[in-house]
């Protein structure tokens, strides 16, 4: 399968509302505890410096991510990101090419780190990938994310010098 990277646009809206809210409704990666509709989603996707999808050689959405600063002012020069893969194609790259692409978009918009807050600790796909693309883990937030049944987990910060 080819997983090609484009620009989001609301030409994409309900296949990135689908593969986000399927994130959210699990409760087990991302930090919003509701789902969006698709009207707050087009107004969400558009409002990042920088949202991209990933799609299949017909266009279909496989997963995207969001740019965003992590902070203002003297600290605005680093960025966050989210990703999102659908579970009916992980394990393909998809993810890879995701973060790939958003180290050099994120590069292309002027910020020189790109940080994660909050990558869960159960998270083992993203640890993996997070290390062996050179992100650094700056340490572990005790029950820093409360899981979908209310049992707390520990989240892992990281970095990258872009």
């Amino acid at each position: 399968m080819q997983i090609i990277i484009k620009d989001y646009t609301t030409k994409y809206s309900k296949g990135a509302l689908s593969v986000w809210n399927e994130i959210v409704e699990d409760g087990a990666a991302f930090p919003q505890d509701k789902a969006m509709d698709l009207e707050e989603s087009i107004v969400f996707f558009n409002s990042q410096s920088k949202t991209k999808v990933a799609v299949d050689e017909n266009d279909n959405i496989i997963g995207l991510y969001i740019l965003h600063p992590n902070n203002v002012g003297r600290c605005g020069h680093i960025c966050n990101a989210s990703y999102a893969v659908s579970g009916k194609f992980r394990g393909i790259g998809a993810g890879k090419a995701l973060v790939l692409d958003c180290i050099k978009m994120a590069k292309e918009l002027g910020f020189r780190v790109l940080q994660f807050n909050a990558v869960v600790a159960s998270n083992i796909a993203a640890l993996n990938l997070y290390k062996k693309l050179g992100f650094t883990q700056l340490g572990v937030i005790p029950g820093g994310f409360r899981n979908k049944n209310g049992d707390y987990e520990d989240i892992i910060p990281h970095y990258i010098v872009l």
